[in-house]
């Protein structure tokens, strides 16, 4: 036992320099952007509203310049598939990073992120699945084998489909994890280092399936513009963590209201819903239901594990007192996502319709309850 307690003190001695690095990295660059910070604090009582307005902006830039990198098949390289899912998440991944290094609350972290993954499975996969319907496999309108075209789309479909199914399972082993993990109360730094560990393993399967790919197409996406593109992601991420930062403050300096501490971790995870939200209405309008499916599950697999991993790294995370409820309505929604895409190949509209009533009894339960 003595031998285990003295590793787990090695673990700590390891990170605790690289949390304070990465702590200071961002306090470092903070005078740059003081000035910007400040002309926005003038406006009063619209200061919340215009940083609110610079996350989701941040956030536009980020998908956008990734939405370029995947049209010019970088998403066929290691980096477009290590940095895909931290640029969907980053929002997330801040606020984390920012209540660890300040002390915070981590039951705010949990919140935030059952509330993220939540919304997404639940409220913005069911809106699109009402409106416009999400058929991952298209319509046998000709018969049994009419997806089967000339142009081999209908083996596209199915490969979309299978990796949908993947990233489902992942976020069904992830969400389980952690509530196993957290059955106990709370999530320790040992429990850290394994959600950590969880999705880097999940990376590294990527990775492989990237090698594998480049070797069969025996191209290369790097061009002339990834350096810009890569500049331009960098700024949005550091605007992300500067318009974060400054409302996590605001909020915690609130005491009275909805609007306050009291809600920081519901409060913040709809805020960071919202650049995904947008996107999945986006692609829901143009046709695209893997993008749809894809922009929110990918999204959940930053929030749960990364993120809490990443706030158990500085202190002991308390469940808050809805964690079972969003938990097992979380697993349940997944689990039932699996099932249509398996079986039918879609999201159907009645689907779409129970989604948002279980997403109307999280609110009540979490809230309210």
């Amino acid at each position: 036992m003595g031998a285990v307690c003295s590793g787990l003190a090695a673990w700590q001695d390891i990170f605790q320099p690289v949390c304070v690095a990465c702590e200071n990295f961002p306090a470092r660059l903070r005078p740059m952007a003081d000035p910007f910070i400040h002309w926005i604090e003038a406006k009063g009582i619209w200061a919340p509203w215009l940083f609110v307005a610079l996350f989701v902006g941040a956030s536009f830039l980020m998908i956008w310049r990734l939405e370029a990198l995947s049209a010019r098949g970088f998403e066929g390289t290691v980096l477009g598939t290590l940095v895909m899912p931290y640029c969907s998440g980053m929002g997330n991944l801040v606020f984390a990073f920012i209540l660890g290094s300040s002390g915070g609350s981590g039951a705010d972290v949990m919140a935030n992120n059952l509330v993220n993954n939540v919304t997404d499975m639940t409220l913005v996969l069911g809106l699109p699945a009402i409106i416009w319907g999400i058929k991952v496999l298209p319509s046998d309108s000709g018969g049994k084998n009419s997806v089967k075209d000339k142009s081999g789309d209908g083996k596209v479909h199915q490969l979309n489909r299978l990796a949908l199914l993947l990233t489902l399972v992942a976020v069904l082993f992830f969400t389980g994890s952690v509530w196993a993990l957290g059955r106990k109360g709370s999530l320790n730094f040992n429990d850290g280092l394994v959600l950590i560990g969880f999705f880097l393993f999940w990376q590294c399967i990527h990775v492989f399936e990237v090698f594998k790919s480049d070797v069969r197409q025996g191209k290369s996406a790097f061009g002339w513009m990834l350096p810009l593109d890569i500049v331009l992601l960098a700024i949005g991420a550091y605007f992300i963590y500067v318009s974060t930062d400054w409302l996590v403050a605001w909020l915690q300096s609130r005491l009275v209201g909805f609007v306050s501490a009291k809600h920081l971790g519901w409060l913040t995870g709809w805020l960071m819903v919202l650049p995904n939200a947008m996107l999945a209405f986006y692609y829901g309008w143009r046709g695209q239901p893997e993008t749809v499916y894809a922009s929110q599950v990918g999204d959940c697999h930053v929030s749960i594990p990364l993120c809490l991993g990443v706030y158990c790294l500085y202190h002991t995370m308390i469940m808050p007192a809805f964690f079972q409820t969003g938990m097992f309505l979380l697993l349940g929604a997944t689990v039932l996502h699996i099932f249509f895409v398996l079986v039918f190949g879609q999201l159907p509209k009645f689907f779409g319709w129970i989604l948002l009533a279980a997403y109307g009894w999280f609110l009540w339960k979490g809230l309210l309850g």
